[in-house]
């Protein structure tokens, strides 16, 4: 289990300096969510902006330095615990990354805020726990796109995004090339030479991901799933299925 040291929000309005030279016992996570500040690691200098997100492991120095009339809001937690020393050294962790602020981590993150602020006989530790994981799975992900997005078009990421919002319900590329503004031939090219696949392929994926689900977990028949699913029809979905799997949808489903 996670052990959670300190979660929570700080902003400060006035002039604020904190050093460590020793440098924390517990991993750091902080996002800023506001203005700006300044922060030096093993005695590098880092320019930290709203979207920054700062990932220290234990031991490291740091220093942080707002000057007067610097806003900074962001939000921190301290931990540890052998889930976050294998998460951490499992994939290679960038001191700081520029990272998309959305609904998705900034609830979660409140909500594990409130979790934690909780006294502690009304605390659920397990809920903590799963939270904090997830926590530390979708920050993975907005790290590792950071890592490609430096290369790749933003109307690609856009196009990404507009597909896995909507890839369960009918979609067409005339749509998502209408999103970005761009013609059907622009975006179709743009999308699969950043990809390497193209916009179909993609959305195939994401819809042959969730009937994988449906087929495991719920007892709904595959007419049912190729339509929730987004594939319109049962022969599309099995001609997709067989063809991506190498079976049948109902083989595979027989066979798990």
């Amino acid at each position: 289990m996670i052990n959670i040291v300190l979660c929570s929000f700080s902003y400060h309005t006035r002039k604020f300096h904190s050093i460590d030279h020793a440098g924390f016992d517990d991993y750091l996570f902080r996002l800023q969510t506001e203005g700006s500040c300044q922060i030096t690691v093993n005695n590098k200098k880092y320019t930290i902006e709203k979207g920054d997100l700062l990932l220290l492991k234990p031991k490291e120095q740091y220093e942080l330095n707002i000057e007067e009339g610097q806003n900074s809001g962001d939000y921190y937690i301290f931990c540890r615990g052998s889930w976050i020393d294998n998460w951490w050294h499992h994939s290679k962790k960038p001191t700081v990354s520029r990272i998309k602020l959305d609904d998705k981590i900034l609830n979660l993150w409140r909500y594990l805020i409130i979790e934690e602020q909780r006294p502690s006989s009304e605390q659920d530790k397990n809920l903590n726990d799963y939270l904090m994981k997830a926590l530390c799975l979708l920050l993975e992900r907005y790290v590792n796109e950071t890592t490609i997005v430096f290369n790749r078009p933003p109307a690609v990421t856009r196009m990404m995004r507009y597909i896995e919002e909507r890839a369960l319900s009918p979609l067409k590329i005339e749509e998502v090339a209408k999103h970005v503004e761009l013609s059907v031939s622009r975006a179709s090219f743009l999308f699969k030479n950043s990809v390497g696949k193209t916009m179909i392929k993609y959305t195939q994926e994401i819809r042959l991901s969730s009937a994988l689900d449906q087929m495991k977990y719920t007892s709904k028949s595959l007419e049912q799933i190729a339509v929730n699913c987004g594939f319109g029809s049962y022969p599309y979905f099995h001609k997709v299925f067989k063809k991506t799997y190498g079976v049948s949808p109902g083989i595979y489903r027989r066979e798990e």
